[in-house]
């Protein structure tokens, strides 16, 4: 027996491709009209690590594991 009913296997395997009514497709500005772009000197890598926040954040972090090697080494 088949799972399948004989008019199930008759009907084709694919069916057709629906049509879909045409996409308008956008229209892209002129190059004389598109705005001047200005680029910024990009800042390095050193930059961040000038800010004042993340400074206290690292001086923070060096000083808990100045400590705490410091401890360790003190155990007997």
């Amino acid at each position: 027996m088949t799972p399948n009913s004989p008019a199930e296997l008759a009907e084709p395997l694919s069916a057709p491709a629906a049509t879909a009514p045409p996409v308008p497709v956008p229209v892209l500005p002129e190059v004389h009209e598109l705005p001047e772009v200005q680029f910024v000197k990009p800042k390095g890598c050193l930059y961040a690590l000038s800010q004042p926040p993340l400074m206290l954040f690292l001086a923070v972090i060096a000083v808990l594991l100045a400590v705490t090697g410091a401890y360790d080494l003190s155990l007997p």
